[in-house]
């Protein structure tokens, strides 16, 4: 039997990198699929890709930050596919980066509410769609930027992807005992179109400086990320909670 059949899963920020490839993975290991994230044509592309290879998704294209946009998903998860089971809250953005004494609040305020509310509001719709269930898995993408490395230029970034690992803990601890469980995944520098190595004016220096911070001198596939989203997913770890689970390829440990 595959890792997720009979599932019900919501990913967001699915229209690229490690929420495409999330998506994809957890259709190909049974679960069917309510994608999200703000380009239409991309989550079509996405949704075919699913059912060429015999999986079932349904996209809800939107912005994060809207309130509406996290009750339609779970409305939608149990409209067409009658519960909810699995939701990796992935989307998020770096934003605008600088020292905080230059930072505007419209910008920074923006990361946050990308970042971190959406998270909260994810959650809010999530939970008691999961109460109904009497379990459910809720993961969301934090960093080890704000964890374990501070990086210049980074403050809103870092404050929101931390503040998704408080959020978290919170919620292990709240809904615990209803069967609920919530953890925070932490990549490292994945090879995604957001990533700084894959600017256009980035060089390949600026790539190999990128590799050279990780232990294993490389950046993750988004499929790596995936992967340990899937575990995060399944009934393999259902012994895990309120943790901040680092896929980083050592980048947090590495001085060389």
């Amino acid at each position: 039997m595959k890792t997720l059949t009979g599932k019900v899963a919501i990913v967001t920020g699915a229209s690229s990198g490690i929420g495409y490839a999330s998506a994809k993975l957890f259709a190909e290991e049974g679960a069917t699929v309510v994608v999200s994230g703000r380009r239409q044509s991309a989550l079509e592309a996405l949704v075919a890709d699913i059912e060429q290879s015999g999986g079932e998704a349904v996209l809800v294209a939107g912005d994060v930050r809207d309130e509406s946009l996290a009750k339609a998903l779970v409305d939608t998860a149990l409209e067409r596919f009658g519960g909810l089971d699995i939701a990796f809250n992935n989307a998020g953005t770096a934003g605008v980066m600088g020292p905080v004494s230059d930072m505007a609040l419209s910008d920074w305020c923006e990361t946050l509410d990308t970042n971190l509310t959406s998270a909260f509001l994810g959650a809010k719709y999530q939970v008691p769609a999961m109460l109904e269930r009497g379990q459910g898995s809720l993961i969301f993408t934090s960093s080890f930027v704000g964890h374990s490395v501070g990086m210049p230029g980074m403050a809103a970034y870092a404050a929101s992807k931390a503040g998704i690992i408080g959020l978290v803990q919170s919620l292990a601890a709240e809904f615990g005992a209803n069967g609920i469980r919530a953890n925070a995944l932490l990549p490292g520098g994945t090879d995604t179109p957001s990533n700084i190595a894959n600017a256009p004016d980035a060089g390949p220096e600026v790539q190999a400086f990128v590799e050279n911070l990780h232990a294993l001198k490389r950046m993750a596939a988004p499929g790596e990320i995936a992967r340990t989203a899937l575990h995060l997913a399944s009934d393999a770890s259902r012994f895990i909670t309120g943790t901040a689970l680092l896929v980083d390829g050592g980048v947090s440990i590495s001085r060389t």
